[in-house]
Formats: C-alpha cells, structure tokens, sequence
C-alpha cells in the first residue's frame, strides 16, 4: 500500500487556492491548493515486511510535465512510487528526494509513467 499525503511543513496556506485554467482537460477538485514550489509529501509504502518512509518534493514544472493534464500531484506521485517498486524492493527508495531525480536512475521513467497513471 502507498500514502501520499502533504508535508505538513509544505502545507499550503488556507486562502491561497490553485488557478485554474480553461482547459477541458483540468480534472483538479475544486479548491484544491498548489502554491508552493516545489510541492512537498511525506509518502509511506507499506508491505507485509513493515513500511518506509520518504520525504518527496515535486516542481510544479515537473508536475505539469508528468501529470497527463488529468492527475493531482498525489496521483502521479503513487504512480511514481509503484514505478520504483516494480523496479526496486522499498527499502531501496531513497529516504528523501525530488521526482526529477527517478529519470537519473531510470531513464525510462517518464515514457513509461503514464501506463501507472
């Protein structure tokens, strides 16, 4: 199982909520909040062999990039996270890191992205 939830210390602040743009293709829940750069999660992975934790920050840039124009950051951040499992056992994942850095590792990682979204 993956958690994503928001760093508490990356929490948007209650009176600042996304733009939202005209495009038909814009699936954000209404309200939902993106300041802050780079958006900031405290995901946790869970097995039958215990949990890992990791602190994940994602540039809105590279979050426009990865999100299929569809996804909320806690969408493509799961689909990230069961990537690297299909690639690598949890306690592998690096404690602390940006999304950008996936590709470094596995280069395939943003052609193949989408079939985890």
């Amino acid at each position: 199982m993956i958690e994503v939830k928001r760093a508490k210390n990356g929490s948007p602040k209650a009176n600042e909520l996304v733009q939202r743009t005209n495009s038909s293709d814009e699936r954000r829940e209404p309200g939902e909040r993106l300041d802050g750069d780079p958006l900031e999660f405290d995901v946790t992975v869970r097995d039958d062999d215990g949990a890992s934790h990791h602190q994940v920050t994602i540039a809105r840039k590279t979050y426009e990039k990865l999100r299929g124009g569809v996804h909320t950051p806690e969408h493509v951040l799961e689909a990230s996270f069961r990537f690297l499992l299909d690639r690598e056992p949890k306690e592998s994942i690096l404690a602390r890191f940006d999304v950008s850095v996936i590709a470094r590792y596995f280069p395939e990682f943003e052609r193949e992205l989408p079939r985890y979204l």
